[in-house]
């Protein structure tokens, strides 16, 4: 690409008055307007906004030299490539500066961006051009050249240009050119995120007030003890992001590291901070017409010295790398949400011991929402109730593609309604889990997003005058709405509730920091002159702490003396209609929109530390009826519940209810009341990362959905950047309790299709069995040495020994069973059972020692731990059983096996009955069926039904497919009529070639050559083309169909997930 004449002009005209640009009289706004601006125009950046753009979708951001205490508040430019999400930072200097040597320039630019956890950022005079590595953690002590990943000379740019427009254009942004700029660079081990850093920061914070707490407060109880950590963390981040932002002095906590008693001169900043904000954070006293309880602990306390000026000390330049006024609210979430998983402990000493807690440990960590989803929920909930149509001109959809509407879940009016601020007035949300308020958060910026896009567009000016004014112009001649009407959308819309006190907490502060986003002292002074109101509300009465599953009703029948005050606690009932009157009492009562991310916790581990909450649910919830459920189904259920008569939920959960059988419940409450209007299934794909969980998005509206719209992801990045995915319908009517195997894309018609034949492998099967269970494999199954007539030999830790041939079988495990082929077993699995009138019986132990003695005394040398399986059940005179003697007499008849997980159709047959198997089943054939085993076993292989079994069954992580009897036994079977010559053929055709095709797996793996191996493969693959000719013919599939089999078939890397779920 040929360098752009308005670029080569900035290059020569650099070039000719290079002196007079880098002298001391030429400074950075000269820099900026003559220079950078038009680079960036160069580059395809609408710098000026001469699109029109309202202010959260501009793509370049210019930000005023606001200083802050000597320091500036932002950086010079921040670009945005899609949707108003920062890409990268762009800090000037003017050329005097050396900046491929100062150390500040590059210290400040990195900090910056950093802190706002962007990639890639830019330090630039025009004369340089340095691109730095924003992930690794920035040090004052760092050189200029560190993290710095390209370095360019004006001289460079013409000949580089096409470098730089793949890298920094718009459109290579939106394509991830920076996550893969980054990616092809190495970081440093154990360079931490700003995330991760952060995290680690306050967690060393609780640690030492934990035990400082604790050791200077002896009276101090464990929940008290948990209160006052929490909240000094809360009020210390809140105010030290506050001196950032500019709203609050800069240095006022630093200036505590002067002098003694700082933690009593810390509470007196905590009090002044009540007398400005008026938050529920900083609430010590009661006042009149004031909501929740005041703080009367934790400015009593006491706390040493030391460990307080250690953590304010970290705060501050040079040992703090944060820079609090880019901090994006999104990473203060990751990080609460992660820090709210632990608990701190009092031991019997009265020491405090921070750990995880139980059901945080059990699950395998915390998990945060990712922002796409939190904005995709929100749009199609809240968004559908206020029309979805913001106001304002935005730039076409690229990285926000996926929060694209569709068709599934309109709201009234035929999709006519608009939002106005006079509708949005009504609204009430609701997050009945709201955890560090990621939801709430989200919720909140959409709804302050669209109230100042529709006051600008029906004219700011009007707005910003009179005695309530809803705008205001910035220094930076922006309009914003103003802290009262920000105070105003929040205490009328956003409502939240979480069992966990400090989560709560969490969430008033991620709230209360989007109300002061965007201010700085000046400009709050001046609104709190105009309104004569303090600037932040009390959330007291939106943000409560409670049980949403367990109302007050939960004592009725019992004797509340039975509970102590740590049940109680824990238990934490709630009401919702005396704890909301102004959502309940309305003439529709209840919430518009339900949205959050429920706690997955599986019932088991509910029931070992809350019997009584189990039992209440049980008696209260439709979705308990089945099976050991989730708790995140009674999310679902009772945030449903909570909806008014045209309300919508929309949460993100485990698809693994779509299918399993402790799901039907929930299912059939569904179906009942046709809610169900919305699905984004995400397959294998993982939605949190560090995790392995399968998701959806599900979407019930109260007022009834005549079908619900599917969508199916089968890259998520793919769906993020571009709104990719593959659709589809489900009639109301078709939504049941039976398992949800919702089609979307083009193999739907296909799918419907063969639904509809009236026989399955279901019908044909006589048995479809699952593997032996012996409780003991490292007992029962045992090495093979070799295998003589009556006895092998088997090596053992100890040793080779020997057992009696008749008592043992060969043992395949899941990874043995392949397409047409049984890998060669090294295992053998013993059997201590007999075949008599087609059962299998256990020996009796007597004629076991006699008829063979070597097993016996196998056995006999591992007895005490045969005995000791299922916690001791097998101390009995039966010791040498199998605890679950289930599907032997299967193991010795003739069988086809299938693997419970692979990449694609893998069945093979067992002709002999010589295998004894597991991780996979057996199936066998009802003797009434006329059809060879070997034309189902060809059937059972072929592209046409491995491309139904991936829709119906679970395709996991990396591609994989669960072959459980609940996915195979749907696979629909083409019957043979024998009467007819060309169908008889057909059949016989089937067996010839499946024959063949054993035979050549029989030889494959004794190929000599490469070459032999190659042309055996060719017959094989040749074969399997001819098998699948066969099968489409049977099921008479159209040139259309065939060619949606043949793709899908072709996608190996990328299978189509079904809509179902991964059974555990």
């Amino acid at each position: 690409m040929t360098a752009p004449a308005k670029l080569c002009e900035l290059i020569e005209r650099f070039e000719a008055h290079r002196d007079a640009y880098k002298s001391d009289r030429y400074n950075e706004a000269q820099l900026r307007e003559e220079f950078i601006n038009p680079f960036f125009e160069s580059l395809g950046w609408d710098v000026y906004n001469r699109r029109g753009y309202a202010d959260a979708y501009k793509e370049v951001i210019h930000e005023a030299a606001i200083k802050i205490g000597g320091r500036t508040k932002a950086p010079d430019y921040c670009f945005r490539a899609g949707g108003g999400v920062r890409s990268f930072f762009v800090e000037t200097k003017k050329p005097a500066v050396d900046i491929g040597e100062a150390v500040s320039p590059a210290y400040q630019l990195r900090r910056y961006a950093w802190s706002a956890k962007l990639p890639v950022s830019v330090l630039t005079d025009f004369e340089e051009f340095a691109v730095y590595d924003c992930r690794i953690r920035p040090s004052n002590t760092d050189k200029a050249s560190v993290a710095r990943a390209l370095f360019l000379n004006y001289s460079d740019y013409a000949a580089r240009w096409d470098e730089l427009v793949e890298l920094f254009s718009p459109e290579a942004i939106r394509r991830g050119s920076l996550e893969r700029f980054v990616s092809s660079k190495k970081i440093k081990k154990g360079t931490a995120e700003v995330d991760a850093a952060f995290l680690d920061e306050i967690e060393t914070w609780r640690n030492e007030l934990a035990r400082c707490f604790a050791l200077r407060n002896p009276g101090l109880g464990q929940r008290d003890l948990n209160f006052a950590v929490g909240r000094t963390i809360d009020r210390i981040v809140f105010l030290r992001i506050c001196e950032d932002r500019g709203v609050e002095p800069y240095g006022a906590l630093q200036s505590l590291l002067n002098g003694t008693a700082v933690y009593r001169r810390l509470g007196e900043l905590f009090q002044r901070a009540d007398e400005r904000y008026n938050s529920g954070l900083f609430h010590f006293s009661e006042e009149r017409g004031r909501s929740g309880t005041p703080d009367e602990l934790t400015l009593g306390l006491a706390l040493d010295d030391e460990p307080l000026k250690e953590i304010l000390r970290r705060l501050y330049f040079p040992d703090s790398p944060y820079e609090f006024s880019v901090f994006p609210a999104e990473i203060l979430g990751q990080v609460y949400e992660q820090f709210l998983g632990k608990v701190i402990r009092l031991t019997a000493g009265h020491r405090a011991k921070v750990e995880l807690k139980p059901e945080v440990r059990k699950a395998g960590g915390v998990y945060y929402t990712p922002s796409y989803i939190v904005d995709y929920i929100v749009r199609h909930t809240v968004g559908r109730l206020l029309g979805e149509e913001p106001v304002g001109k935005e730039p076409e959809p690229s990285s926000g593609a996926a929060l694209a509407a569709d068709g599934g879940d309109r709201p009234a009016g035929n999709g006519k309604k608009r939002f106005t601020p006079a509708r949005a007035a009504k609204l009430r949300i609701l997050d009945p889990a709201c955890g560090s308020g990621s939801f709430l958060l989200g919720a909140y910026e959409y709804l302050l997003d669209r109230h100042r896009d529709w006051y600008i567009a029906d004219g700011a000016e009007k707005h910003a005058r009179g005695r309530n004014p809803t705008l205001y112009r910035s220094p930076s001649d922006e309009w914003r709405l103003t802290t009262a009407e920000k105070k105003r959308i929040l205490l009328n819309n956003i409502h939240g509730v979480d069992i966990d006190a400090q989560a709560v907490e969490v969430t008033k502060l991620s709230l209360l920091l989007k109300v002061l986003e965007g201010e700085s002292g000046e400009t709050l002074d001046n609104q709190l002159r105009v309104f004569r109101e303090r600037a932040l509300p009390d959330l007291a009465g939106n943000i409560k702490c409670g049980n949403s599953l367990i109302g007050s009703d939960f004592y009725n029948g019992h004797q509340l003396s039975l509970f102590d005050e740590d049940d109680r606690w824990r238990l934490n009932v709630f009401d919702w209609k005396d704890e909301f009157p102004e959502v309940f009492n309305r003439p529709d009562g209840g919430f518009d929109a339900v949205i959050g991310n429920p706690p997955y916790v599986r019932i088991q581990t509910l029931n070992k530390t809350q019997p009584n909450a189990v039992e209440y649910f049980n008696r209260h919830y439709a979705a308990s009826a089945k099976g050991n459920y989730d708790i995140y189904l009674l999310f679902v259920e009772k945030g449903f519940a909570l909806l008014n008569n045209a309300g919508i939920s929309g949460m993100v959960c485990p698809h693994k209810f779509f299918t399993a059988k402790y799901g039907e419940s929930l299912r059939a409450h569904i179906a009942d009341h046709k809610c169900l209007s919305h699905v984004v299934h995400f397959g294998h794909q993982q939605v949190f990362s560090n995790a392995t969980t399968y998701t959806c998005l599900v979407f019930l509206n109260k007022r009834g959905a005549k079908r619900c719209s599917i969508k199916r992801i089968d890259d998520i990045e793919q769906w993020v950047e571009t709104g990719e995915c593959s659709t589809g319908f489900v009639p109301a009517v078709h939504i049941g309790k039976d398992a949800w195997n919702f089609q979307a894309g083009n193999g739907s018609r296909l799918m419907q299709k063969l639904k509809l034949m009236p026989t399955t492998l279901k019908t044909i099967a006589q048995r479809m069995a699952q593997g032996i269970r012996t409780s003991a494999n490292e007992v029962y199954v045992v090495e093979l040495a070799s295998i003589k007539p009556r006895t092998i030999s088997c090596r053992g830790p100890s040793g080779k020994f020997t057992l009696e041939r008749k008592t043992t079988k060969k043992f395949l495990q899941g990874r043995d069973i392949r397409r047409y082929a049984l890998r060669r077993s090294s295992k053998a699995v013993l059997v201590p059972y007999e075949l008599k009138d087609a059962r299998m019986i256990l020996m009796e132990e007597n004629e076991l020692r006699d008829k063979y003695p070597r097993t016996y005394k196998y056995l006999s040398k591992h007895k005490k731990r045969l005995q000791s399986r299922e916690g001791g059940r097998m101390r009995r005179s039966d010791w040498y059983a199998y605890v679950y003697p289930k599907n032997l007499e299967i193991m010795s008849q003739r069988k086809i096996l299938v693997p419970d997980i692979a990449e694609r159709a893998s069945f093979a047959l067992d002709i002999n009955g010589e295998y004894a198997y597991t991780s996979g089943y057996g199936i066998t054939l009802k003797d009434a069926v006329p059809e060879s085993d070997l034309y189902v076993l060809g059937l059972l292989n072929s592209a046409l039904l491995d491309f139904f079994l991936k829709r119906v069954s679970t395709v996991i992580r990396g591609g994989y497919v669960r072959y459980f009897t609940q996915y195979i036994e749907q696979l629909p079977f083409r019957p043979i009529d024998f009467s007819d010559r060309k169908d008889k053929n057909r059949h016989d055709k089937m067996v010839q070639l499946v024959e063949a095709m054993l035979d050549l797996h029989k030889k494959l793996p004794k190929a000599r050559t490469e070459h032999e191996k190659t042309v055996i493969e060719r017959q094989i693959n040749a074969i399997d083309r001819q098998i699948d000719r066969l099968v489409y013919e049977l099921y008479d599939l159209t040139e259309e169909e065939i060619a949606v089999v043949e793709e899908s078939a072709g996608k190996k890397t990328q299978p189509h997930s079904a809509l179902g779920t991964q059974p555990q």
